[in-house]
């Protein structure tokens, strides 16, 4: 490989991030284009370039790899509540001398139709539940202890993969696939559950609007976890490190 070679690494792990590594693929096949994933889903679609999976080991973890790598420009483009791999990003970049750009999709707004409950924390998303609720838990397995101690409420879990312990949730189903691409699909799920209440974060974007749309639709409250949650810092903005 020529020394000279530009290497794009994208933190990636959301549909934004697979659209761009197939657009840089595309127009710029000169360019070594390496996207990173977590490694939280089992059997992510197929990216453009190249994948690498799992974490880094932090800070030094990713400043080495990018040395190694010959890296000349990280893109974040992980998910808006991805915090720490965003934090470790600009540290491993000022290190590195590595330009860094931040790609974070813009927070969905309400619609004069839609029925918020806006909240700060996993733990105000719980309590906001009403009794003998039916819940959407649209979130991913590793917030969903906290509702555990909801054994009032009956939650429906949709999650891309099985689960590699039982849920703690003392009432729930579960709900294998990813989120429905049109408010019709997502309609569909919400009828069939009876379902009542979504809880999930707001994450922006097109991928997962659909149900925010369907409860629209059918005039249900969606309780709605903002950027500044308790996994702690400042959201993500869109900026330029170069």
């Amino acid at each position: 490989m020529p020394a000279d070679r530009e290497t794009i690494l994208i933190l990636g792990g959301t549909r934004e991030a697979a659209e761009l590594a197939k657009e840089l693929v595309a127009t710029r096949p000169e360019v070594r284009i390496i996207t990173s994933l977590a490694g939280r889903t089992r059997e992510p679609a197929p990216l453009a370039g190249e994948v690498r999976t799992g974490g880094f080991g932090g800070i030094d973890g990713l400043a080495r790899y990018l040395e190694e790598n010959a890296v000349t420009r990280v893109i974040d483009a992980t998910h808006p509540f991805a915090r720490q791999i965003s934090l470790n990003a600009v540290e491993a970049c000022r290190m590195s001398g590595v330009p860094l750009e931040i790609r974070t999709r813009t927070p969905w707004q309400r619609q004069p139709d839609d029925t918020w409950i806006e909240v700060d924390t996993l733990q105000a998303a719980c309590d906001a539940i009403p009794p003998r609720a039916r819940v959407l838990l649209a979130l991913g397995s590793q917030h969903i202890g906290v509702f555990a101690s909801r054994a009032d409420v009956h939650f429906v879990v949709r999650m891309i993969d099985p689960p590699k312990t039982p849920l703690a949730l003392p009432d729930h189903a579960l709900v294998l696939g990813r989120p429905g691409d049109t408010p019709a699909v997502e309609t569909m799920l919400l009828i069939a559950h009876s379902i009542t209440h979504i809880v999930c974060r707001n994450s922006g974007g097109t991928a997962a609007y659909a149900k925010i749309e369907a409860a629209r639709q059918l005039g249900l409250p969606v309780i709605l976890i903002g950027r500044d949650d308790e996994a702690g810092g400042e959201p993500k903005t869109a900026t330029d490190l170069s």
